[in-house]
């Protein structure tokens, strides 16, 4: 026990460490992932030194489970690919583009419209996908404008990762955590929608409060030469419609999953791949060249694919070695205190592993047995993405292009505008749930 806890420890210190300093390496001309480097390489160690043998992470990887990391994997990048073909066909580049039509130069008016429009959009689709999209022009307007672009880098960033807890398929955590109770689509729904709502309300207010003067601020001298143009912005209709569909028929489908007996991560499968031939197909006809569909292919986030899998086999050895039944014994009440206690563990638990290693340490130590702390921990897998930038993918992602974009977001600033609002939102959060669980 005592060497697959130091080896654990080792790992987690080095993806953090690697988190803060240099998340990304250039080998050739990829960037290539450090984090995910060290933690299979932890993982490595793990069964080189016999922490856990090879049959063991065999078994648990191709278990007939809904946890299947495999079947999470497919189901969270199938759900990403449909945002990829949405977001490449122009639509988030068109909404991104009215928000800034319609602000007029006024700073609160702005605010508003970027938040409500992420909420809206993240609780459908990927929040990844989102920040990607809505940070540059942000970054850009910011700039011609001569305003400070924390009031809106913070309310999208937030609004991303606060409404994301809102759907089963928000974010791969919530996933991850929600089927391992045997929670389907409906069920979460049910109980998340309330504290989903609480919880975005609260970041809201919080974030109006603390950015109120530099919201009261004017936009430069002649607002309306701000505004982007339309013509910027390129449309590709069909494919736009037919992306759409796609994702109503991935919620649709993803609701009535157990009345139609399909497990989640297929119906989201075979939907990626229907709209991946359509793509294909499209470009093929249009321009006699599927370059456009393998482009959007390539932007997956395939590196979550060792990153997850080697913690994967990490927290695999902790089971095996007893660790996680012993975290489990001293924090387990089975009472609604698991609600606050998971939720709050969660958050700082984030932010030493990141959210998705933590969803699969959690996973191992609640055993599906209490969802009071299933939940709690999946409120705290969103919430605790924007108190430090290692607590989530999506953190280290929007500092790589906030740096692009020459914005000087320190860890230290990121945490206070963070703490500031993750703390109380997460407070009301996990005490509506303990009121509606």
């Amino acid at each position: 026990m005592q060497l697959t806890i130091i080896l654990a420890l080792i790992t987690v210190v080095a993806m953090v460490v690697a988190v803060l300093t240099k998340p990304y390496v250039k080998i050739f001309k990829f960037n290539i992932g450090l984090y995910w480097i060290v933690c299979f390489i932890g993982a490595f160690f793990m069964l080189i030194t016999g922490c856990i043998d090879i049959s063991t992470v065999i078994s648990g990887i191709t278990a007939n489970t809904s946890v299947n990391p495999l079947k999470i994997l497919t189901l969270f990048l199938s759900m990403t690919l449909i945002s990829i073909y949405l977001g490449d066909s122009g639509f988030f580049d068109y909404l991104a583009n009215s928000v800034f039509m319609k602000s007029k130069g006024g700073g609160y008016k702005l605010f508003f419209i970027l938040y409500a429009v992420v909420s809206v959009l993240t609780v459908f689709t990927s929040n990844d996908i989102i920040i990607l999209t809505f940070t540059p022009p942000i970054c850009i307007f910011a700039k011609k404008a001569k305003i400070s672009p924390f009031p809106y880098l913070f309310g999208e960033f937030i609004a991303a990762n606060t409404w994301s807890m809102a759907l089963i398929v928000g974010n791969p955590t919530n996933v991850y955590l929600a089927q391992s109770a045997g929670v389907n689509f409906l069920e979460y729904l049910s109980v998340m929608a309330l504290p989903g709502l609480i919880g975005g309300l609260t970041s809201l207010a919080i974030l109006l409060l603390v950015f109120r003067r530099q919201l009261a601020k004017p936009m430069g001298n002649e607002s309306d030469t701000l505004q982007p143009e339309k013509s910027k912005v390129r449309i590709f209709k069909t494919p736009m419609i037919v992306a759409i569909v796609h994702l109503v028929l991935a919620i649709i489908l993803l609701a009535i999953a157990d009345v139609i007996m399909v497990e989640m991560y297929l119906i989201c499968l075979v939907l990626a791949i229907t709209l991946t031939l359509f793509n294909i197909v499209y470009d093929l006809i249009k321009v006699y060249s599927c370059k456009g569909a393998l482009l959007s292919i390539k932007k997956a986030p395939y590196e979550l694919v060792p990153f997850v899998l080697s913690m994967f086999v990490i927290v695999l050895a902790l089971k095996e070695n007893g660790v996680t039944e012993l975290i489990a014994k001293t924090t387990i009440t089975n009472t609604k205190l698991d609600c606050i206690t998971f939720g709050f563990l969660s958050t700082f638990s984030a932010n030493l592993l990141n959210n998705i290693p933590m969803s699969v340490l959690f996973d191992k130590i609640i055993n599906g047995q209490n969802l009071y702390a299933v939940y709690g921990a999946i409120i705290g897998s969103n919430i605790g993405a924007f108190l430090t930038p290692v607590g989530a993918l999506a953190g280290i992602m929007w500092s790589k292009i906030l740096k692009n974009y020459e914005v000087n977001l320190s860890f230290r600033k990121f945490m206070l505008y963070g703490s500031t609002v993750a703390i109380p939102t997460l407070l009301l959060s996990v005490l509506t749930l303990a009121i509606v669980v």
